[in-house]
């Protein structure tokens, strides 16, 4: 991941195009005229054929600017791609938007080795281009420009940019940045990511994606992103099919398109279905996205809106919040005796501002539920005269109204007075609920954002010389595919709950002996190592009672087995006891790896009709118990699963612990490629695997190195004896905030002040989450923790690095408890983040330090640091700027 020099793309002082045309609809001439429109930087055409364009001197070739451009735009044949931008490298130039298509993989390769001596960025190639409205900055070749706004627009289709430029002109829809990748051989999503997370100039960012190709670089920098500002996405290939060919049902049914819906939400982004939705979930989460999502009221002058609001609503899953006694109190004392005495809240059509004001109050008390208020335009009472009305209302902080004016000539007033003022408005009631609707699935995947559980956070025990013995027997063997006795082997020692069984031969006197042992009813399978799916060659029999059935039955299994499977060599039998769990639910848990986001996790309804009914949900790992009941809520069978009637609930914790226990199996065991626990029979008395198969590979396609997500770095914990007592040194959890505020407030207002130049004793939440809701990818903090009395634990100091995206600086700070001063604390915490920096390829770890606190000098004295004047302050020179070189210098 890399931001650096697209400052130069995207805020550039100087533009050379190359290709710069008179010929009428060619690349060159068209984005020579837009950029001779608005641009005010300097700008020069090159092209050998011209002596001048629109009155500017044309020039030859890159080397007879004047000066070397910060951007070049290219638009010239594709065998001029490479030497141009070995040229314009050496002459200076920082980034290049390459418009030219048709370039193969050999020139697309040498136009790379070409930039990256000079690190120069590439936009495209084959792009559209890119545009800045608030610099007047148009370098493509789009024949329609777009408004200055606070919406950024990254797409990956060239095609789709121009429609949306169209489309969004027509709405006076706005943009900070609207960009085409092409190609995208150089900046990515995920570069774009980076520097639009942190542009001032843009409050949310669209994406319109076809395909991801580095997803931990992709994922780390969307995490980071959606951190700060909403971040949607449109993805082309929702129908894409599954990976017909898998050896598993969790291989089948895991497509491309439900994992990436799974990232998405992981990675607490919203995903929408076309491009009309992108923007309504932008006006929404622009607007409203700190308001409340628990449900919605809605309040309405007419009952048909009402009753179409509520249709919406069931139709996409909101609640419509029952009003509590109190409220209905309120607004029986402020309605005619006529109005719905439910929600919808419906105040009859005579309605004058001061009822809509009246009941709005009355609503304050249900401070988790939205109002989506709906008027249709009446005769009686202007429109323009309710929303002035209702401004004071529906402005005050926290927001919680949702505007939705019915019509257009006659509420359009009304309506503009509604935005200007920043109030979320819609044209219709059921635009209105899907925005709502997007709003609280954009909170659901804003929660598994700030989870970042370890590789290893199973409960249960783990024997990893069993698990490793039977999967290195395996690959030794040649075979990919585990018998079922290995599978449940493993999965055992891996800590997994499953049913007794017993390996046969292919005889009758064996498999009744074994029988006889477990107690009928019993269970009988075929075993061989070339049948995966043992139901399809009629390989099972079920609720086996006595002896003769069970020599019935594996008789007529040999036969319709060698029949329908006579290349099959048949080991034997698996015998087990059937399980009859009351209330009992068949459930199936799988992984697979995907060739984009790598290792995933199925969770959904199971049996043999597993991929007709087609209820799963797919997480990355690593998994804890809150996103592992987060993924099961998404299924159908979990409304079965938390009871009904005379159904007890399912132990919704052990099968959550089942998640948990397979994903700490993909980061500890590299090789597994495909599993399936199918059944998993779960009831409320807790779960139990009656099936497995598992698909091992040499290629080591798991493990938690390919985590698209990093899981929480476990092997940086370590303990440190301070003043007698042991001290725990890891890394930051985001559950680590009660405490962290705790050890803040504690702290001397003089110390705080020294070491994070910050004045105020108590922090912000939203502060709080940012220190403690960290991308261990590019960041991190190490804090100090005792153990208190009870379970808990304090802390006693930090320290923090933030890595910039090319990973070269990392600024740092670190603070330690006023009790703890002289303890050595503050040492060995910047050892620590030292060594960890210097370990991950860090070039230097920098620092501003006030020039009062001769302590932190002195520390970062011992330590090597280099003290300086602090070139950001030139002035009154208040702070001194410290840095320590971690590489041998090359």
């Amino acid at each position: 991941m890399s931001i650096r020099n697209l400052d130069a793309l995207f805020s550039p002082t100087s533009i050379a195009v190359f290709g710069a045309s008179k010929r009428p609809g060619s690349v060159g001439a068209t984005v020579w005229r837009n950029l001779s429109a608005d641009y005010t930087g300097h700008l020069y055409p090159v092209n050998p054929k011209h002596a001048s364009l629109d009155g500017v001197k044309c020039y030859a070739r890159a080397t007879t600017l004047p000066e070397a451009p910060e951007l070049a735009v290219i638009c010239t044949p594709v065998a001029t791609v490479a030497p141009l931008i070995a040229q314009l490298g050496a002459r200076g130039t920082r980034a290049a938007i390459v418009i030219t298509a048709g370039l193969d993989k050999a020139q697309k390769q040498a136009m790379l080795d070409a930039a990256r001596p000079h690190t120069l960025r590439i936009l495209g190639p084959n792009c559209i281009g890119m545009l800045a409205p608030h610099l007047g900055l148009n370098a493509s070749f789009s024949h329609i420009g777009a408004i200055p706004g606070e919406i950024a627009f990254v797409s990956q289709s060239g095609a789709l940019v121009t429609a949306m430029l169209d489309w969004a002109g027509s709405r006076g829809i706005g943009f900070s940045h609207f960009v085409s990748l092409g190609e995208h051989a150089d900046v990515d999503f995920g570069d774009m990511l980076d520097f639009l997370g942190s542009d001032p100039k843009t409050r949310s960012i669209l994406l319109y994606i076809e395909s991801v190709e580095e997803s931990p670089k992709f994922m780390s920098a969307a995490r980071a992103a959606a951190r700060n500002k909403p971040v949607i996405v449109v993805k082309a290939g929702r129908s894409a099919a599954g990976q017909a060919a898998a050896a598993s049902h969790t291989g089948a049914l895991a497509g491309s398109d439900a994992v990436f819906d799974a990232a998405i939400a992981r990675a607490g982004m919203l995903r929408v279905n076309s491009l009309q939705d992108l923007f309504l979930a932008a006006e929404t989460l622009s607007r409203f996205r700190d308001g409340p999502s628990g449900g919605l009221i809605v309040l309405t002058n007419g009952g048909g809106a009402g009753v179409m609001a509520a249709d919406a609503a069931a139709s996409e899953g909101v609640p419509l919040t029952p009003l509590s006694p109190e409220v209905l109190k309120k607004l029986n004392a402020v309605l005619p005796p006529n109005w719905s005495h439910s929600n919808p809240v419906d105040i009859i059509g005579d309605a004058p501002g001061e009822r809509y004001v009246n009941a709005l109050e009355a609503l304050k008390s249900e401070t988790d539920s939205a109002v989506l208020f709906i008027q249709a335009p009446t005769a009686i009472v202007p429109s323009t005269d309710i929303a002035n009305a209702l401004l004071p209302s529906v402005t005050q902080a926290p927001r919680r109204v949702l505007g939705s004016w019915l019509g257009e000539g006659a509420v359009k007033e009304a309506r503009q007075i509604f935005r200007s003022a920043g109030v979320p408005d819609y044209d219709t009631p059921e635009e209105a609920v899907r925005a709502f609707a997007m709003l609280r699935t954009y909170r659901c995947h804003q929660e598994e954002l700030l989870q970042t559980p370890p590789a290893r956070s199973a409960a249960r025990p783990v024997d990893m010389p069993r698990i490793r013995a039977i999967v290195d027997a395996v690959i030794g063997s040649g075979r990919e595919l585990l018998t079922e006795p290995e599978a449940k082997d493993l999965l055992d020692a891996a800590g997994l709950p499953v049913v007794a069984t017993r390996v046969v031969a292919p005889e009758v006197g064996e498999a009744v002996t074994a029988a006889s042992a477990l107690g009928y009813p019993v269970a009988l399978k075929i075993l061989s190592h070339a049948i995966s799916h043992k139901s399809d060659v009629g390989g099972v029999r079920l609720n086996i009672g006595n002896e003769a059935e069970l020599k019935e039955a594996c008789a007529a299994m040999l036969d319709r087995v060698r029949e329908l499977r006579p290349d099959a060599d048949i080991q034997g039998f698996t015998v087990q006891r059937m399980i009859k769990l009351k209330h009992a639910h068949e459930l199936i848990i799988g992984a697979s790896v995907d060739p984009v986001f790598g290792p995933i996790i199925l969770f959904g309804q199971g049996g043999t009709a597993v991929e007709v009914l087609a209820d799963r949900a797919l997480a990355l790992p690593p998994l804890n118990t809150p996103l592992a009941l987060a993924q099961i809520e998404r299924t159908r069978v979990a409304k079965l699963l938390h009871g009904y009637r005379d159904e007890p609930a399912a132990d919704l914790d052990g099968i959550a612990q089942v998640l948990v226990c397979v994903s700490q199996l993909l980061a500890d065991v590299p090789e597994i490629a495909e599993l399936d626990i199918n059944p998993l029979l779960a009831n409320h008395e807790g779960a139990v695997a009656l099936d497995a198969r598992v698909r091992v590979s040499a290629l080591c396609p798991a493990g938690a190195k390919h985590f698209a997500i990093q899981p929480y770095p476990q092997g940086l914990v370590e303990t440190w004896p301070l003043q007698g007592q042991p001290v725990t040194l890891r890394p930051i959890r985001p559950e680590d905030e009660p405490q962290h505020r705790a050890f803040l407030e504690a702290m001397d207002p003089e110390d705080i002040r020294l070491r994070i130049f910050y004045s105020r004793r108590s922090i912000e939440h939203s502060e709080l989450a940012r220190l403690t809701q960290i991308d261990y990818a590019r960041e991190m903090a190490f804090i100090a923790t005792r153990h208190i009395e009870g379970d808990g634990e304090e802390t006693l100091g930090a320290v923090r690095a933030t890595i910039d995206p090319d990973n070269i600086a990392a600024e740092f700070g670190v603070i330690v408890r006023s009790d703890t001063k002289g303890s050595g604390l503050g040492t060995k915490l910047m050892e620590k983040l030292i060594a960890y920096l210097r370990q991950r390829g860090t070039q230097r770890i920098v620092g501003t330090v006030l020039r009062e606190n001769k302590g932190m000098l002195e520390l970062a004295k011992r330590l090597g640091f280099e003290e300086s004047a602090n070139p950001s302050d030139p002035g009154d020179h208040t702070t001194r700027f410290v840095s320590l070189d971690l590489q041998p210098t090359t």
